[in-house]
């Protein structure tokens, strides 16, 4: 892509109605544009990181369910049924905007901020037998939710992106076993991601959806908003809200002996067990024909909270710091071209990076060099490749990566041999 052609506009100067770093650095580097608090679009460099944020998601969780995209409203009646209308805190809803509207309908309905009364009614139509269960969905989709503070930027947002996954099970012990696999496809996801080695499962408070524990998978950060005990021996963690002399006695453990650190939570699973089966009258026939409850678990994940979690744990003083697996390009290929010998070398380069199928942006605007420079290191993109005359004088091209302190020239014909697979570049 050329970036003289892409809607790329990025600021010196940080937006001054933000605070948090993911959303000063996005904002900056014109990742995304702030509508009001907590709401954000995604521009095209934004949208690139989320859809591959999304794609690997999609990858791992295709392996333990299948996908389908449930609708964001629903009739008040279904929450109504569960007994959450008046009890989940974030619930939002949403009715005709004036009197014009109101003369076609009057009715109210939710913007759902989770899809268990959705699901668990879908299934139940189609699910009836032992033979049948389990089963397990998922979809992505954008949520709602009417949170209060909405100032951490793609952390805590009103409306977000989320991966939902609903799995539904003849009895505990198999809703169980499927809840211990999760946390495998989950650390899976993480690890593509590049935050794998520093997400811990942790421990946490059920919430509105279990009296029992839940599990959410923390990843350390300076600035995470939650402070977890962590126990690197055991490769466990415990959410803060659970440190008590109840969860000491109960599990065994002792907090004093553990480190307390700083994280953000990119993923959240809960045991629903019959909760929401009970509450919507879904049973099934084993094999004696008897009705008995469908046992349920929940798994959260949050790809735009991911992506910003990713800055704020990456992110230095000169801008943004992408994952390869994430990056909204593989290379960034700048030219600094002042002959036009130079500026054919460039244009030859960048289409044969195309013709290997590289994820390649292309700076090929009128700027200076400085202001090329700056603007690569605030977009964040893996690997920075110059195209000039003094380099092509001196055997090449020169290669950056973006968290290294020095370049290396690197012959052409080295360089594109090393990418005519699509693969990343070993030069350096």
């Amino acid at each position: 892509m050329r970036q003289s052609k892409l809607f790329i506009k990025t600021r010196k100067e940080a937006p001054a109605d933000e605070v948090s770093k993911n959303a000063i650095l996005l904002t900056r580097a014109g990742f995304i544009h702030k509508e009001m608090a907590g709401v954000y679009t995604f521009l095209p460099l934004g949208l690139k990181v989320l859809n591959n944020i999304e794609n690997i998601i999609r990858y791992h969780m295709d392996e333990i369910g299948r996908e389908l995209l449930m609708s964001a409203l629903s009739p008040m009646e279904k929450w109504q049924n569960t007994g959450r209308l008046e009890t989940v805190d974030v619930l939002m809803k949403t009715s005709g905007a004036n009197e014009v509207s109101k003369v076609k309908s009057t009715n109210e309905y939710i913007l759902n901020s989770t899809h268990e009364e959705i699901i668990t009614p879908i299934v139940a139509e189609y699910i009836r037998s032992y033979k049948e269960l389990p089963v397990s969905f998922y979809q992505i989709q954008t949520k709602f939710r009417n949170e209060a503070r909405a100032k951490s930027g793609l952390l805590r947002g009103r409306e977000f992106r989320m991966k939902d996954l609903y799995s539904f099970h003849k009895d505990e012990e198999d809703m169980k076993k499927y809840y211990e696999e999760a946390k495998k496809v989950y650390m899976n996801v993480f690890n593509d991601l590049g935050i794998g080695d520093d997400t811990y499962i942790t421990l946490a408070s059920g919430g509105d959806f279990t009296k029992e524990y839940s599990h959410e998978f923390q990843t350390l950060t300076e600035t995470g908003e939650d402070t977890i005990y962590l126990d690197r021996k055991n490769n466990i963690a415990y959410n803060k809200e659970v440190v008590n002399e109840e969860t000491e006695k109960k599990l065994g453990v002792k907090f004093n002996d553990m480190e307390q650190v700083n994280a953000s939570e990119v993923g959240n699973i809960f045991p629903l067990n019959i909760k929401f089966s009970e509450a919507l009258n879904y049973t099934y026939a084993n094999d004696k024909d008897e009705q008995l409850p469908v046992y349920m678990g929940c798994y959260g994940m949050g790809p735009s909270r991911i992506m910003g979690v990713i800055v704020e744990k990456f992110a230095d003083e000169k801008g943004l710091v992408w994952p390869e697996s994430i990056a909204p390009y593989s290379l960034h290929l700048i030219s600094l071209a002042k002959s036009d010998e130079t500026k054919k070398k460039a244009e030859e380069i960048y289409e044969k990076l195309l013709s290997f199928g590289v994820e390649v942006l292309f700076d090929d605007r009128d700027e200076s060099a400085g202001a090329k420079f700056a603007d690569s290191d605030l977009i964040g993109i893996p690997m920075r490749v110059v195209v000039s005359d003094k380099s092509l004088s001196a055997g090449g091209v020169e290669i950056k990566e973006r968290v290294a302190e020095k370049s290396e020239i690197v012959g052409v014909e080295e360089f594109l041999k090393e990418w005519s697979t699509g693969g990343s570049c070993a030069c350096c």
